[in-house]
């Protein structure tokens, strides 16, 4: 079988190698968590919350190496692969303390003596897992699915199987049921199969649209539960009366998130023409400034992207907008020198009919669109596949909110502010961006049997 390989993106050198799981191990794993599961349903939530908190020390205990790990794998620099790990204990230290009232039985008076919804675990569910964040996606998911009692089996990105099998040493070494969690090495090719299995209940994806659809088809010819969260374009609108610098580096430090790889990061930023001008000259110098470097330094705010042949995708997607009319100020060539490095890139004069529009471009390249009015910048932040996020800027934040909450379509909408995840939000798109939600109550009750109890 073909080993699965870990390559550093900032200088194409083999950091690790690892043999696939054989079906049999499969096998065995997927048993061996639905009998841990068995046992682990019927743990108090008082005992399931002393371990997830166990489980949010540990990670604290190991934030530096956790991050190394990801700037290793794939070009996270550190001092974001810090905050990242930091985030994943904050996740599980909130599910530990809200899972008790988010998961109690709800009293319903009818004509019963008694009746009630029971909120209970469906089992074992299946994470098939992105690269981009590699420790916040999948804690995003374990935390609330192991507080409601289900079993975890993590399908990883094969660029970061370090950080898989970290992950799993987090649960096992905070003293969860042996098995509870495991890592499962196998390919894409090879998920249908887990998803089939009748000992797993559900699955959850985070990833690319195409890849979205494959796993809902799947579990849909097996009647199982899917949450997806895709890919997204989100678009950004500034309007006229917005605070201009301020806004610019708001956006400019949502394009670059994670070196502009992340699904809600500012896609395509939608600018009203009577602020087009001072809105792009103020961008393209904060872009500028973004230091491109290796992510195992400090100073380093864009490391390279995660993988050769995605970064050329991006660079093609970027061509072929110029090609099509775009104007390129900052940016827009491949570096000399080992990696996969893309400079952060500055596209103006963006339409629908562009991969710059029409596209999610995953990486460090910023798509500006300039329009007429407000009726205008709303109407083109929507043309979009897309429906992740969005974000809104004005010196009127009635008009935002209304804006925010009644016109953008998307699963987040944020008011002069970047979007982003919170543990007590709920986080999920609409459209091509998938469905359902993680975070929140909303989140944790995704993977329960809502039962209902009549007592006559």
């Amino acid at each position: 079988m073909k080993k699965i390989i870990a390559t550093s993106p900032a200088n194409g050198e083999v950091l690790a190698e690892y043999d696939p799981h054989t079906q049999a191990h499969i096998d065995s794993i997927i048993g061996e968590a639905a009998a841990a599961q068995v046992y682990w349903r019927r743990v108090s939530i008082t005992d399931r919350a002393g371990l997830m908190q166990r489980a949010a020390s540990l990670l604290r205990d190991r934030k530096d190496p956790l991050a190394t790990l990801m700037a290793e794998e794939m070009g996270k620099p550190v001092a974001q692969g810090r905050s990242e790990v930091e985030k994943c204990a904050w996740v599980c230290e909130y599910y530990a303390d809200s899972a008790a009232a988010f998961l109690s039985d709800e009293h319903i008076a009818t004509d019963a003596s008694e009746s009630f919804v029971a909120y209970q675990p469906l089992g074992v569910v299946l994470a098939v897992m992105p690269w981009n964040f590699p420790l916040w996606q999948v804690f995003r998911f374990a935390a609330p699915g192991l507080m409601a009692g289900n079993g975890g089996l993590l399908k990883h990105a094969s660029n970061v199987p370090g950080c898989a099998l970290a992950i799993e040493r987090i649960f096992e070494d905070a003293g969860f049921p042996t098995n509870l969690f495991r890592t499962l090495l196998i390919g894409s090719d090879q998920v249908a199969d887990v998803i089939n299995d009748p000992r797993v209940r559900a699955v959850t994806l985070t990833g690319s649209t195409p890849a979205g659809r494959a796993v809902a088809a799947q579990a849909g010819k097996a009647l199982k539960k899917s949450v997806l969260e895709l890919g997204g374009s989100d678009p950004y609108v500034v309007l006229s009366d917005a605070d201009i610098p301020t806004a610019v580096k708001t956006c400019v430090d949502s394009r670059l998130i994670n070196s502009g790889q992340s699904c809600i990061a500012a896609k395509r930023f939608i600018v009203v023409r009577d602020v087009h001008d001072a809105f792009v000259s103020l961008f393209v110098d904060e872009m500028r400034r973004r230091r491109v470097g290796d992510p195992a330094l400090e100073s380093t705010d864009v490391g390279p992207q995660a993988r050769v042949d995605l970064r050329d995708d991006l660079h093609r997607q970027v061509l072929e907008s110029v090609e099509r009319g775009a104007t390129c100020l900052l940016g827009g060539k491949i570096p000399d020198g080992p990696g996969a490095f893309y400079p952060p890139t500055v596209l103006t004069g963006v339409r629908p009919g562009m991969p710059a529009f029409d596209d999610e471009l995953f990486g460090p390249v910023a798509a500006i669109v300039a329009v007429a009015n407000e009726e205008e910048a709303i109407r083109m932040a929507n043309q979009s596949d897309f429906g992740l996020g969005a974000a809104v800027f004005t010196g009127d934040v009635a008009r935002g909110r209304r804006i925010a909450a009644e016109e953008l379509q998307a699963g987040a909408c944020f008011v002069n502010a970047l979007v982003k995840s919170d543990p007590r939000l709920p986080f999920g798109g609409i459209k091509d961006s998938g469905y359902g939600r993680e975070l929140s109550v909303h989140g944790i009750r995704e993977f329960v049997n809502a039962k209902t109890v009549y007592v006559a």
